[in-house]
């Protein structure tokens, strides 16, 4: 059995490749899923990819992947800046957690500088495009073979 590497999206990323894609692209959750899929096979690890609007809902599959995760990957949105509770959730995950933003957070506005995610992250991924879920997948599969 493969270990599995949670990947959890926060609000409007269902939007992905139609909302402001001059700013986020033209790809989908879909798409990076595929790709995420394909670079975790290669290292001998599984994939899944939820998305949701809701900070209770991702708060509960951070405890959910205590159980059935060995990582995760987390773009958390806007909750970034806002999430007390994530990052509480994400202090009871024992697994490495890799923080990942399409955009270049620090490059926008001001309240954008702030993650709550980033006191818990095992690494920071930003300005990379949706390249940056990929990123993160090869440096969780790095982290788990040390």
């Amino acid at each position: 059995m493969t270990k599995a590497i949670h990947i959890l999206n926060g609000p409007n990323l269902n939007l992905l490749g139609m909302r402001q894609p001059e700013i986020y692209g033209h790809a989908t959750l879909a798409d990076v899923e595929s790709d995420c899929a394909a670079v975790a096979a290669g290292c001998g690890l599984s994939v899944k990819l939820m998305q949701s609007n809701h900070e209770g809902q991702i708060v509960d599959w951070i405890h959910a992947a205590r159980e059935t995760a060995a990582a995760i990957v987390i773009n958390p949105g806007a909750l970034t800046h806002t999430s007390v509770a994530i990052l509480d959730a994400l202090n009871a995950f024992d697994g490495p957690v890799i923080e990942v933003h399409i955009s270049n957070i620090h490059k926008r506005e001001a309240f954008r500088h702030r993650s709550y995610v980033s006191l818990r992250a095992d690494g920071v991924i930003a300005g990379c495009g949706v390249e940056g879920y990929a990123l993160a997948v090869r440096r969780i599969a790095t982290l788990l073979t040390h």
